[in-house]
């Protein structure tokens, strides 16, 4: 019992303050500017209660566990009773701590509020990192983002302090890097508002991005839901080397799954190859795993994560997990639902794109590709940072390329911008020197914050429709996502490729067997980059940006101006009348990939994130019209003219004509934006049918009361025509396991009747026919 008292109270006294800034010397502390008040009450994982859990788990299933296994079922809210089924079952989880990008946050704040409940019942936290866009430089970029978005700012603040979450200021860097300094630790169990959550793997933790209502019902104190993972493993042997990156890892692992092929899974790295990789480079991996699909992916606890730990001021953390090593790592003889072996030794350097992240390229070969497919080999404009690629080891190898270059007198032919992760990077790479050369070679550094990434980028280098070339250490390269310029291909690689292609200025340049020419003639290659895993000085904080909610919001006001344009307090859907839905018309037949960038872009929308009716007119207006492969161009078939895709949805919803829409594989593939779902809703939608959906999207549509259904024959979607109505039966005996029914009627007279499988569980079945989950919570309450 001392033992177990002993543990908890140093776990509290290594978390109950949240920021790597309790563990500083007074020194340090009085250098970054810091008082005790701003020190966060965060969540602590008790080792000895995941411990328990786990050991019970392990007997009831009789046989070994792999590591996400253990942290997943270690956070079960009954770990005596719940049914446990990889890939079938829904588990019933507690997560520790719950985290919210601005973009996300305004709609899962809004969504609480409506909840009625007085306070969060987990440590939450506001980031704000989407709303900047880029367009001059840091400074002058983040001065005007909090001047454009001061309302929104305003109120993400005043609804923190007011219901208990920390608000981390614009300027304090992106949410991902902001939890692996902070909040991440291994064993944790995060859920994010955001799809590349995932990126705490990195420390051995769970992070899992979800839609806001997911987040809601975490910070109401109910437990969350979520369809019990696969596991896929991928064996690490070998080291990396070179100009070979962790980039290169989950560069290659995308080209092998596809952007769909880790849906439904974790992704757990294991094998010796491990140890070679850094705890940020291992983040990186963690990060783009998004890009598969998967749940979320992770790595096993070893002495990079201490490291990490220690040099972010959580000291008492990594003791505690060297202590519990055994709980944070996979068990031997534990088995996989696939096994990918690779060889570090021999992965070379990978490009993906364009227009998606799996397409994946060696960069040896890339050159010759291009001009194959008559891509443009001019690399207009080069972009390192990111969530994925903004660590100090990142930027410290893109320096080092930088600096050869500049030794012999080049600088980059390309545009070129650095976009650090978090204040706390930015302070440091200022400090030692990095910031200044990449600024020589002719970067330009952006504020701390999403950036170009997301589509905040203010490009006027091009005209929109110009074809044209740009390499990214980002994630996500959908098309038109970064610039808003569907012309664009643009391309995923490591910090120090996109250098090297931006100094060289063209695709067709391998820096491992090509050279460069210098002013005076000299022709020489670049030597492999090199970087420290970690600031030898310790890293600056920089400025303090957080703002740490009072104990008690109770007399705290939330005001939301009733003729905002930007936000808008939420009214509740309608409930299930108890009926089948029909005669529905089918708004429209999507062809092809649909993510939710074209389900609900983001770049200059992302203002409208608060508001529901404002952001839903960019509903689906990215997707192609099976029809006639027009984007935003439908039939509406109560006027017979062509119109925008949301003006006839509007003009559907106001003659009361409920509507579904009909799409094709991975539908929702991306973002974990749940306006996706909310604006179908909001617009008169009832369904969404499909070949298959991207796990987020389904949860999401879930939540808002929509009907998420695939075609138990996948070729039953070249049976619908774009002017069909579509009645679904089967509603009053709606039960897990059992399909429903499409009855489509043609225009023509004729009849089809289709089976339609789902995945809906009885709680989730719920939330349909009480019009949402949200309002099923409200009734739970009465």
């Amino acid at each position: 019992m001392a033992t177990y008292c002993l543990t908890v109270a140093r776990l509290q006294l290594a978390l109950g303050h949240g920021a790597r800034r309790l563990h500083m010397s007074a020194a340090y502390r009085a250098k970054a500017k810091v008082s005790m008040s701003r020190f966060e009450p965060t969540s602590f994982i008790n080792y000895e209660t995941l411990q328990s859990n786990v050991d019970i788990v392990r007997k009831r299933l009789n046989r070994p566990l792999t590591l996400s296994e253990k942290i997943v079922y270690g956070h079960l809210d009954d770990p005596h009773n719940q049914e446990i089924d990889r890939g079938r079952t829904y588990l019933r989880l507690r997560p520790d701590r719950v985290a919210m990008q601005d973009a996300t946050a305004q709609m899962a704040m809004l969504q609480f509020i409506s909840s009625g409940l007085p306070r969060v019942a987990v440590p939450s936290t506001i980031h704000c990192d989407h709303l900047i866009e880029a367009q001059i430089g840091g400074a002058k970029d983040l001065a005007r983002a909090k001047e454009v978005n001061e309302e929104v700012y305003n109120f993400l603040s005043s609804a923190g302090a007011k219901y208990g979450v920390g608000f981390w200021k614009p300027g304090s860097g992106i949410i991902h890097q902001i939890i692996l300094e902070n909040y991440a630790y291994p064993g944790v169990m995060l859920i994010g508002t955001d799809s590349h959550t995932p990126n705490g793997g990195g420390l051995g933790a769970i992070c899992i991005g979800v839609g806001g209502a997911d987040a809601v019902d975490v910070m109401a104190g109910i437990p969350w839901e979520l369809k019990c993972p696969k596991v896929i493993g991928v064996k690490l042997t070998g080291t990396l080397s070179g100009w070979t990156s962790p980039k290169d890892v989950i560069l290659k692992v995308a080209g092998i799954l596809t952007v769909k092929g880790g849906t439904g899974a974790i992704v757990e790295y294991h094998g010796p190859g491990v140890d070679s990789i850094s705890c940020t480079g291992m983040a990186t991996i963690c990060n783009m795993g998004a890009e598969i699909g998967a749940t979320t992916s992770v790595f096993p606890y070893n002495h990079r994560m201490r490291t990490y730990l220690e040099k972010t001021g959580r000291r008492e953390i990594a003791a505690l997990a060297d202590e519990y090593t055994d709980l944070l790592v996979p068990d031997e003889g534990c088995t996989y639902d696939q096994i990918i072996e690779l060889n570090l030794d021999e992965l070379k350097p990978h490009i993906n794109g364009p227009f998606t992240p799996d397409l994946a390229h060696p960069v040896s070969e890339v050159g010759a590709v291009a001009e194959k497919n008559g891509w443009p080999l001019e690399v207009k404009v080069g972009l390192i940072g990111s969530c994925t690629n903004s660590s100090y080891e990142d930027m410290g190898r893109a320096a080092s390329v930088a600096k050869q270059a500049l030794d012999k007198g080049l600088k980059c032919k390309a545009q070129f911008t650095v976009t650090p992760g978090s204040e706390q990077i930015r302070a440091t790479i200022e400090r030692d020197g990095y910031a200044k050369i990449l600024r020589d070679a002719g970067g330009v550094v952006l504020a701390n914050a999403c950036g170009p990434c997301i589509g905040q980028w203010d490009r006027r280098d091009v005209k929109k429709g110009e074809k044209n070339t740009i390499v990214t250490s980002f994630n996500r390269n959908f098309t038109a996502r970064n610039d808003a310029n569907p012309a664009t291909h643009a391309f995923v690689t490591s910090p120090e490729i996109v250098t090297a292609l931006a100094i060289a200025g063209t695709l067709n340049f391998n820096p491992e067997t090509d050279y460069l020419t210098s002013p005076n003639g000299e022709k020489f290659k670049l030597v492999p980059p090199t970087g420290d895993e970690l600031p030898a000085k310790d890293f600056d904080p920089g400025q303090d940006t957080y703002q740490h909610p009072p104990p008690d919001g109770t007399n705290l006001m939330v005001n939301v101006n009733p003729q905002s344009n930007r936000l808008q307090l939420l009214e509740p859907f309608d409930k299930w009348n108890g009926n089948d839905l029909e005669d529905m018309q089918v708004l429209v037949k999507v062809k092809g990939k649909c993510t939710t960038d074209h389900i609900s872009a983001a770049g200059p929308w992302l203002k409208f994130r608060g508001h529901l009716d404002n952001i839903s007119n960019n509903m689906l207006i990215g997707a192609v019209n099976s029809e006639n492969d027009a984007i935003n161009k439908i039939k509406n078939h109560l006027t017979e003219e062509y119109g925008g895709v949301p003006d006839v949805a509007r003009h559907y919803k106001a003659n009361g004509l409920s509507w579904v829409v009909v799409g094709d594989d991975n539908y929702g593939e991306g973002s974990s934006r749940e306006h996706a779902a909310l604006e179908p809703r909001h617009l008169g939608g009832r369904a969404i049918i499909v070949k298959s959906f991207a796990r987020i999207h389904e949860t999401n549509l879930k939540k808002q009361g929509l009907l998420p259904l695939t075609f138990s024959n996948p070729s039953d979607y070249d049976k619908i025509r774009p002017d069909d109505k579509i009645s679904i039966r089967g509603l009053k005996t709606f039960t897990p396991g059992k399909p429903l029914t499409a009855v489509v009627k043609h225009s023509d007279g004729t009849e089809e009747t289709l089976e339609l499988n789902h995945s809906f569980n009885e709680t989730q079945i719920e939330w349909f026919q009480a019009g949402s989950a949200l309002n099923r919570m409200k009734l739970l309450q009465q």
